[in-house]
């Protein structure tokens, strides 16, 4: 399957696979300060963070200019969805587990192909049919843990069902970003998100920040917001901008049904216990719609990116 490959192609698969081991370990790192502060203020801090990382890079790259009010609009419209997921994210993750939510999170392609073909009017090809399919399969197998009572009886928990709305706010995102992208850097999009969200956050968090204990907060708290914005918002920003270019959208985002993977494999490397045996089928499963995505045709590398993100100036 990979043996056609260009090598500036293996290596965008390499990085998309770092990326999404990075991504996994934010469900376990969120989970674990979750009910350390408020899941608001918890986005706030990561938001805010995350744009003042971010702006060192729009200065250097872009340099800095104000946009118009509609501009911020735009950026507004589609930092509300971005905060939705990660105020759900946290809020979940009072309730449920690291596993079920980056499970629950593998039906984000599934829900995206379908909001983009309604705003965007994109169709996809039927193997990558099936492989959404096969991978949203396997997902509410783990998230059932193959007790199909349960599955007809619908029966999820509170953090369950608050991320899956998450995931829906975050399946609109991307149609978001192509249907209100106009053509300025990516890097200065991605930042007035940030900051517009930061805004969103603020106001929601407005009546709750009086009644932080910030003495209170532990350097766990911190470091593992600090975290959470630099390398698994920043970074793997960049990695999937540039492994789309190279790559395609479907490879890249076959990679989200590996998070289940992913995090039970840093669960385990961490001391949780095993989950029930009944799960391993729904994992299979996503580990063949991530294949068989992997194997839909894509398109040709662009000739821009020269090397790989390792490189500070392709990054950025």
């Amino acid at each position: 399957m990979f043996a056609s490959l260009s090598a500036l192609e293996k290596r965008a698969l390499a990085f998309s696979l770092l990326a999404t081991v990075l991504v996994s370990t934010s469900f376990i790192v969120s989970a674990s300060i979750a009910n350390d502060l408020d899941s608001v203020v918890l986005t706030l801090f990561r938001f805010a963070l995350g744009a003042v990382l971010f702006l060192p890079i729009l200065l250097w790259k872009h340099g800095f200019t104000w946009p118009s009010w509609s501009d911020l609009a735009r950026y507004a419209t589609i930092s509300a969805a971005l905060v939705a997921f990660f105020w759900g994210m946290f809020e979940a993750l009072r309730t449920t587990s690291p596993l079920n939510t980056a499970t629950i999170f593998t039906l984000m392609p599934t829900i995206g192909a379908g909001l983009a073909a309604v705003m965007l009017k994109q169709k996809l090809k039927k193997n990558s049919l099936v492989a959404l399919g096969l991978g949203m399969i396997g997902a509410i197998w783990v998230i059932f843990r193959g007790n199909f009572t349960d599955l007809a009886a619908l029966e999820l928990n509170r953090g369950d069902a608050i991320f899956l709305a998450a995931t829906f706010a975050m399946a609109i995102y991307g149609p978001l970003i192509n249907f209100l992208h106009r053509g300025e850097p990516m890097p200065q999009m991605t930042f007035w998100i940030l900051t517009t969200g930061s805004f969103w956050l603020l106001l929601l968090s407005a009546s709750s920040l009086g009644d932080v204990d910030w003495a209170g907060i532990t350097p766990k708290v911190y470091l593992s917001v600090l975290y959470l914005a630099s390398f698994t918002t920043v970074v793997t920003f960049f990695i999937f901008q540039w492994s789309t270019l190279i790559i395609g959208p479907t490879k890249v985002l076959s990679f989200t049904y590996l998070n289940p993977i992913f995090v039970l494999v840093i669960g385990l490397l961490l001391g949780a216990d095993a989950p029930p045996v009944m799960i391993y089928p729904g994992l299979v499963l996503t580990v063949g719609a991530t294949l068989m995505l992997m194997r839909a045709p894509g398109h040709a590398p662009k000739p821009a990116p020269a090397t790989s993100p390792a490189s500070t100036e392709d990054q950025a």
